[in-house]
């Protein structure tokens, strides 16, 4: 019963937190993807030229998110903010739920043969729920980050997710499904510092408030949820911060016709070419969109364990 209103209660905030967050997530896709470099499209018009006579192109680094947002109203319409929207709700609530289900059974088993609740358990489960969920889920984000890439003009007709998932199989094969799955399992560390970060919060907060320790007398009060949302927004937001290169360089493998190949060859490349602080590309908007969305998300899944094994 409990597990049933979880997965309800994932699909709803999903769904609600993917609609309200589409543009964040298309301009980030933006921002990480090589279009600024080969599109003049997200880029000012004026160019300058150099003391050789090439033309220079304005520092990409100064493109931010309303900028970036602002151009593609104007120049593709609102429709475009919402790219991607329909894989990115059918996929959503199917990788959450297998990777909090990853994680709690991971945590179970590793309790049994480890110490229980300790860093490397949380370490352990963390990684596994990541792996499982990646492996299980990319095609799906595959798809959205085609879909968000693909800019037209106003007026220009849009294909759609079936249509994307087509020409992908069509051209590419089974296999074109998992580019940038090296960067998704890179990208687990990122799940691990959150969930080590989160549960050593957890523990600390677990010696202040009932809600989190053995003697909680349902309901809980505000200040408990504060507590975890404050927790999960921290940790979410040190991790991000970590490994969000592996974001850009997952974008970068799954542009298509990219001529990035490999994880440490697409790295290699954007730091020759485009310098360090390219991998950090569409941070700003990475971090307003996660942040309260993984609060929210864990508290959720907290609450549902804890009444769990209340009953």
């Amino acid at each position: 019963m409990l597990e049933a209103r979880f997965q309800k209660a994932l699909r709803f905030g999903g769904t609600v937190g993917a609609i309200l967050t589409c543009p964040l997530e298309v301009v980030k896709t933006r921002l990480q993807s090589s279009s600024l470099l080969l599109r003049p499209l997200y880029l000012p018009a004026v160019q300058l030229q150099g003391v050789t006579g090439a033309l220079i192109r304005p520092c990409l680094q100064s493109v931010g998110v309303l900028e970036l947002l602002r151009t593609i109203l104007e120049k593709e319409g609102i429709r475009s903010l919402f790219r991607g929207l329909g894989p990115n709700l059918i996929g959503v609530a199917p990788s959450r739920a297998v990777y909090f289900a990853a994680y709690s059974g991971a945590k179970e088993k590793l309790n049994m043969v480890l110490v229980p609740e300790s860093k490397k358990v949380h370490m352990f489960s963390a990684a596994c729920a990541g792996v499982t969920s990646a492996t299980l889920t990319n095609p799906i984000w595959l798809v959205k980050t085609r879909m968000q890439l693909e800019a037209r003009a106003k007026g220009e007709a849009r294909g759609s997710a079936l249509q994307c998932a087509m020409r992908v199989y069509h051209t590419e094969g089974l296999r074109g499904f998992y580019r940038g799955i090296s960067a998704s399992y890179a990208g687990v560390s990122e799940t691990v510092i959150h969930f080590v970060i989160y549960e050593a919060l957890k523990q600390q907060l677990r010696e202040c408030q009932p809600f989190l320790s053995p003697s909680f007398i349902f309901p809980p009060n505000s200040q408990d949820f504060l507590g975890l949302m404050g927790a999960a927004a921290i940790s979410k937001t040190c991790a991000s911060c970590m490994a969000y290169p592996h974001e850009v360089i997952r974008t970068r493998l799954r542009e298509e016709g990219s001529r990035y190949r490999s994880f440490v060859q697409t790295l290699q490349l954007v730091v020759r070419e485009e310098g360090p602080s390219a991998l950090y590309r569409g941070l700003l908007a990475h971090l307003i969109r996660q942040i309260p969305n993984a609060a929210i998300v864990m508290v959720t899944y907290e609450l549902t364990i804890h009444l769990a094994t209340k009953m």
